[in-house]
């Protein structure tokens, strides 16, 4: 088949003859919406006008003069390099796209902003618990300076971790029993943690639906001189339109009920899913904190639990018993997210390059 679309044995949407899904579809009720492939591989592609020269100069703000720095094509939507340095120190290296991190804000000085509070938080996180009842934080390390990020260029940010022993969880991975409570354990200490004053409080909204309104007003039209797969997108979207507005008014429901009940919030990671984990031993340590802030327990919850165990269990642990409504709320905006980022993706310039074939 050639530049058609189809629907695989497997499920998996295939554009032309793509060896990898381009787009994966996942039940939610009554639509199915657009989701990030589970065999995702990494960032294929290096960050534009960023060389390793670049890197390497920016790391001598840490004291790092690297050995070694080498490309590591892995993560979502961030970049990554691992360093080794004369002292024979491991580094794992992240450089941020400023212009991909919307929930901060309008513009790339509003994300470098609201990256450098995330990682103060987590610097905050990791150095507030002498106890180490916080020591699953993985936080960046600070420079000479004091920072925890620093800019790179007019459009990126980079920030230095310790290079951690372990095994790495893989996104649409499942829990086993045993992990969920680990999990549930270790974000049960989290939201029972005093706020560092960095944490910024998040609302449930959603930054990229600003793109996803006009991607459903403008599905009468041929999506031209994008690339390759907006035309695929837009019938695929054009086909599930009426449920998907369906979902954003349910979205818009819940949400408004969760703002009128004045539920106390906690510091939430964001993102506990089992790509952002790292196993060692029975320790589980959580990576990428760039989503950190103060919500409602359920917008870390709704990744991990799989039952009334794990839910009680959390309950046990923190006196606070999780709202269903606001789990169903989080569980909806992610699905809202995934398919806002895409479309935004699919709507603007692009090629048939790795990552946007994963996309």
């Amino acid at each position: 088949m050639t530049g058609g679309l189809s629907l695989s044995d497997s499920g998996l949407l295939m554009i032309g003859k793509l060896p990898a899904p381009a787009l994966v579809l996942h039940p939610i009720d009554d639509v199915r919406v657009l989701r990030r492939p589970t065999t995702f591989t990494g960032m294929e592609e290096r960050p534009s006008g960023i060389q390793d020269f670049d890197v390497r100069d920016a790391l001598r703000a840490w004291g790092i003069d690297p050995v070694t720095l080498e490309y590591a094509p892995v993560g979502f939507g961030d970049y990554h390099w691992t360093a080794t340095d004369t002292r024979d120190c491991r580094w794992f290296v992240k450089v941020a796209d400023l212009d991909h991190k919307s929930w901060y804000g309008e513009g790339t000085g509003a994300a470098f902003r609201g990256l450098r509070d995330a990682m103060d938080t987590a610097v905050a996180l990791r150095e507030a618990e002498p106890d180490g009842r916080l020591d699953f934080v993985v936080a960046p390390v600070r420079t000479a300076d004091g920072e925890s990020v620093r800019g790179l260029g007019p459009g990126h940010a980079v920030s230095v971790f310790p290079l951690m022993s372990g095994t790495a969880g893989h996104f649409g991975e499942t829990l086993t029993p045993h992990d969920r409570a680990l999990v549930v354990d270790l974000l049960a200490g989290l939201h029972r943690t005093v706020p560092p004053a960095s944490a910024r409080a998040l609302p449930p909204e959603f930054a990229t639906r600003p793109q996803l309104e006009p991607a459903l007003g403008e599905l009468g039209n041929p999506w031209h001189g994008f690339g390759p797969y907006a035309e695929p997108a837009r019938h695929l979207l054009a086909d599930h339109a009426a449920a998907l507005r369906h979902r954003l008014d349910e979205f818009d429901r819940r949400a408004g009920e969760l703002q009128a009940a004045s539920a106390p919030l906690v510091v939430t990671h964001g993102e506990p899913r089992p790509g952002n984990l790292l196993r060692a031993g029975e320790r589980r340590l959580l990576l990428d904190w760039d989503t950190v802030g103060l919500a409602v327990p359920e917008r870390d919850l709704w990744l991990v639990v799989a039952g009334p165990d794990d839910l009680l269990r959390y309950e046990e642990s923190t006196g606070r018993k999780p709202d269903p409504s606001a789990l169903a709320l989080y569980r909806l905006r992610r699905a809202l997210n995934d398919i806002a980022e895409f479309l935004t993706l699919l709507r603007a310039p692009h090629g048939p390059t790795l990552d946007v074939r994963q996309s």
